[in-house]
């Protein structure tokens, strides 16, 4: 399977390219996200409860600060010169690529599950990316492996990301969103940090921060309950192929949450918060308030991945409907 290829950077209108890339104003406008406190949810269950919205992001979620990263990497060592970039991803890391290859001008290829919901495999698509669906059966495991045939088979044609081994993932995080988080805390460390598990990058990078900036900060890694979930972007370790920029021993604890109760509270965030986030953002406020009771934290930060409007088409919107 050959890449759709675009013009190598710089091989077309020198004036168009004379911008750095880190300086093009779609790169410029990843990060710096909100940082909002959960009122009435935290309230109700006694913990100052706070959210980073990626969602916020350009691209819509926080994979677009990890794929900046591996992009502007990449194009330092010279990796996208002819080349498409190539990934495998459960939607939101691809749609970061595929916006920034549409910014920067290179081809981007998508590995995903065939499962993936409709509005990501359009936004993928909307970019000019190209998506290969792999068997929904095999989750983000099939899409891994079919990346990795891809780009052994057709070296020369690719420059494979490997979002899940790469380092300059967790790199980001540790770069950006610490510092960010605690700055908008007024320097304050929270007692509790919350992320799931996917890549793993946001909760690696964000913890070697903390690790370093605010030791007493208990770090709490989520994750599905189980290896059949509905938990878009996330993995169940014990059950998937594990990341290997995943670094366990920063977790001070690993709590599992069903795909129900992550359902249930993210529809509670849009009916009492008036944030529409996706179903890992329920899942790690369900995990937040959790941890909070049974420790008597004071105060969480909670990583909210992306937004909900990428999940409209799940059935779970639809229950417990009022009237």
């Amino acid at each position: 399977m050959k890449p759709a290829r675009r013009p190598a950077i710089g091989a077309e209108g020198e004036e168009a390219r004379r911008l750095r890339p880190e300086d093009h104003p779609t790169v410029r406008r990843i990060g710096e996200t909100p940082l909002a406190e959960l009122e009435r949810i935290g309230r109700a269950e006694g913990v100052r409860l706070f959210a980073k919205l990626e969602g916020c992001n350009p691209g819509g979620s926080v994979k677009d600060r990890a794929a900046r990263r591996i992009v502007l990497d990449a194009l330092g060592r010279g990796d996208l010169e002819g080349r498409s970039l190539l990934d495998a991803s459960s939607g939101n890391t691809g749609i970061a690529y595929a916006m920034l290859g549409a910014a920067l001008g290179f081809g981007v290829t998508i590995c995903l599950p065939a499962s993936a919901s409709v509005e990501r495999k359009r936004i993928l698509r909307a970019y000019g990316a190209r998506v290969v669906e792999t068997d929904p059966l095999d989750g983000s495991d099939g899409a891994i492996l079919e990346a990795r045939a891809l780009a052994a088979r057709e070296a020369e044609c690719w420059y494979y990301a490997d979002q899940y081994s790469n380092p300059s993932n967790p790199a980001a995080h540790e770069a950006t969103t610490g510092p960010e988080l605690l700055r908008q805390l007024g320097g304050l460390p929270p007692d509790l940090f919350v992320a799931g598990l996917g890549t793993s990058g946001t909760f690696t990078g964000v913890s070697r921060f903390l690790e370093r900036e605010s030791p007493g900060t208990r770090r709490v890694a989520v994750e599905p309950d189980g290896p059949f979930h509905g938990l878009e972007g996330m993995k169940h370790m014990e059950t998937a192929i594990v990341p290997p920029i995943f670094r366990p021993e920063l977790a001070h604890e690993r709590a599992a949450v069903s795909t129900e109760a992550a359902q249930a509270m993210t529809r509670r965030l849009a009916r009492e918060e008036g944030i529409l986030a996706g179903v890992s953002s329920g899942a790690a406020v369900v995990a937040a308030l959790e941890v909070a009771k049974r420790t008597g934290a004071r105060t969480a930060v909670v990583v909210f991945p992306d937004g909900g409007d990428r999940y409209l088409s799940d059935r779970f919107w639809e229950q417990d409907r009022d009237g």
